[in-house]
């Protein structure tokens, strides 16, 4: 695996025969999990037991175990998922901080262009965005992007937002 190839179905590949391995393998990427050199599950520096990881994806302890073996003995493997850190989102506290929220589904999310547009629209808008996350699309069948801003979108930026060729379906929160 080069860095040319250090995609997601490459790392899935190296667990094609274990697809337990897999589930562990899409959590940890899913979750922002790191392995350490003693081959413990982490968010920084917290300890994940592997019994609440196993029981998260519903597969055997031991399962974890092998995963994060193999991810050591692997040079590139290990040198990715050492490297992984977690994002905090802003999603679920924006209504208690008072931030507005806003999820809008893509049709084609390799379409290149989408968050610019996005958030240059809300942009020349003067509202300012608190944070903006985007889904993988290689981790999930409909990605989304997340935008939180300080205040409510106008609706008629909504409607503009809405009506891009690329969306799909805008939801608020």
């Amino acid at each position: 695996m080069t860095d040319e190839s250090a995609s997601f179905e490459a790392i899935m590949g190296k667990f094609e025969d274990s697809p337990s391995q897999q589930r562990v393998i899409r959590l940890l990427l899913e979750r922002g999990f790191s392995v350490n050199d003693e081959g413990r599950v982490v968010s920084g520096g917290i300890e994940i037991p592997n019994t609440g990881i196993a029981r998260e994806i519903d597969v055997d302890r031991r399962v974890v175990d092998a995963t994060t073996d193999a991810i050591l003995a692997d040079p590139e493997l290990r040198r990715i998922f050492q490297n992984i850190s977690a994002i905090p989102s802003l999603m679920d506290l924006a209504p208690v901080l008072d931030l507005a929220a806003m999820t809008v589904a893509v049709r084609e999310a390799e379409e290149s262009g989408i968050v610019a547009r996005v958030t240059g629209m809300i942009a020349n808008e003067d509202i300012s965005i608190r944070q903006v996350i985007t889904e993988d699309p290689e981790f999930t069948d409909q990605p989304r992007l997340y935008v939180i801003t300080d205040e409510r979108l106008p609706g008629e930026l909504l409607n503009e937002i809405r009506d891009l060729p690329f969306v799909h379906k805008i939801e608020l929160q």
